[in-house]
């Protein structure tokens, strides 16, 4: 982008407020469907017969297709035009959110899924640049923290109303959650052609479509390898997928126009920061996914009662996460990233350890406020750490990646753990008719084997506790020995 457009903005000062609310509500879509399509899984299971594999894939058909094109999307809003691409990533969620509102089978939704995931990538990068370039940067502060508030807001209130009706109309107004994005999308896609004007694209920009089709690919190997771990194909599929990240790698280090700049990780602190990012976010989204599950299917929990639960997390991070940059000044980033990843640790393990309670009020909703006072110690200083280790001109790739890391960690994390979790489920119970980790069976088992069936779920939640808390505590290690020293942040 060119530096005056970056100063005054392309966007006239009487209609920048017109910007803002469009990508607010763009990512409002973005935030609803990740902080609810879990709590919907169960009923999306019950309602149109998915199975684990099944589940997994609603979840990370979003995920590959948002991972591994989210840094192509950032550079596509250069090449031809920030709000043309912004708006035609809004256009492409908006017409998969149909589909999967009125998907009929598993297949179909997974499509649907993934049609979203392309939407996104190109959506995601849009809500910020767009508001950044614009504003000038004497007012750009004050819009990105509009952004940043109204999105808090949709963080936390989307699940609790997802909850409520999922809990209140059933299980079928699943579709209901991804039908709003009609809405949504609608108003913010009107907008954006209505009232902002169409900014310059950046003249020679190429894209590196070779680098995001081997790394789509190469994900898509190893996502595959664990999702279908039991049947047979394992090791042909983790294989051919490490093979071909291996390309891309190798591709990222020839090609003139990267979208992964390998020369980023030769510092030690970038390099830290991603990979204490993805061991911490694995177990953010594993423990994200799968205990919605554990609680409804296992524990008999209502939906409403799931979101209520899961609502401390939320707030922990929009209250605290100030306090916290505050911290991250004063202190650096690395004491106060290993702070974080210890407490969540001490969280992931507590949850593993109490399962077997079921105790909703007095375990579950303590620790995730546990969890939510940890988060908010990581999600702010970790963009800091990222920031800080790289030259400014570099700002941008690298928060990108940062955020494709996270999400990369959040696929492996569906599909690594399901798999471990349906190994030890169907050790403990042998798996006869009406049983399956995560889904309420068709009809009511026999007592001794509902025994069984919530023991077996129980410790198979428990074992994931575990790992994630393993990796939490990898995480801290990671923060102390990478950014401890560079001292304080600035």
């Amino acid at each position: 982008m060119a530096d005056v457009t970056a100063e005054s903005g392309f966007v006239p000062a009487n209609r920048r407020v017109w910007v803002l609310v469009a990508a607010i509500l763009a990512s409002a879509m973005g935030f609803i469907d990740g902080s609810v399509t879990s709590i919907a899984t169960p009923a999306i299971r019950a309602t149109i017969g998915a199975s684990l594999a099944d589940a997994q894939w609603i979840s990370n058909a979003y995920l590959l297709m948002l991972s591994s094109l989210l840094l192509l999307g950032g550079a596509a809003g250069d090449r031809f035009g920030l709000r043309n691409v912004f708006a035609g990533g809004i256009g492409v969620f908006v017409l998969a959110s149909l589909g999967s509102a009125l998907a009929p089978t598993p297949a179909t939704l997974i499509a649907a899924r993934a049609l979203q995931g392309l939407g996104a990538a190109f959506m995601v990068p849009g809500s910020l640049a767009i508001i950044a370039k614009a504003y000038p940067k004497d007012a750009r502060g004050g819009a990105i923290g509009v952004w940043a508030s109204a999105s808090s807001l949709t963080t936390l209130a989307g699940p609790v109303i997802g909850g409520a009706l999922l809990t209140w109309l059933g299980d079928w107004s699943w579709r209901l959650i991804f039908g709003v994005n009609l809405l949504l999308g609608g108003i913010s896609l009107a907008i954006l052609l209505s009232q902002v004007p169409a900014d310059k694209p950046e003249a020679g920009r190429r894209l590196d479509l070779i680098g995001a089709v081997a790394a789509t690919v190469g994900l898509l190997g190893v996502s595959l390898a664990f999702i279908d771990s039991g049947q047979g194909r394992f090791w042909p599929e983790l294989i051919a997928g490490i093979v071909v990240l291996a390309a891309f790698v190798f591709y990222e280090s020839r090609t003139k126009v990267p979208m992964l700049p390998l020369s980023l990780f030769a510092d030690r602190g970038f390099s830290g920061a991603q990979g204490l990012t993805f061991v911490l976010y694995f177990g953010l989204a594993a423990i994200g996914f799968y205990l919605p599950m554990t609680l409804i299917a296992g524990w008999g929990v209502t939906p409403a009662e799931v979101a209520i639960v899961m609502l401390p997390l939320g707030i922990m991070l929009t209250v605290l996460s100030p306090f916290a940059g505050k911290m991250t000044d004063r202190l650096g980033a690395g004491p106060v990233l290993t702070f974080g990843s210890v407490v969540v640790g001490l969280a992931f393990l507590g949850l593993g350890l109490t399962g077997h309670l079921h105790s909703l009020w007095f375990a579950v909703l303590p620790l995730m406020v546990v969890f939510g006072f940890g988060m908010s110690f990581v999600a702010g200083p970790v963009s800091t750490a990222v920031m800080t280790s790289v030259a400014d001109r570099d700002t941008g790739t690298a928060s990108a990646i940062n955020n494709a890391v996270a999400r990369v960690a959040g696929l492996f994390a569906v599909a690594m753990m399901g798999a471990l979790a349906a190994w030890v489920f169907g050790s403990a119970t042998g798996m006869p008719g009406g049983m399956s980790f995560g889904l309420t069976p068709p009809q009511a088992l026999p007592a001794d084997a509902e025994a069984v069936r919530e023991a077996a779920t129980d410790t198979a939640f428990a074992t994931i506790a575990y790992v994630t808390a393993g990796l939490a505590a990898v995480s801290a290690i990671l923060a102390w020995t990478t950014q401890t020293h560079k001292g304080k942040a600035g």
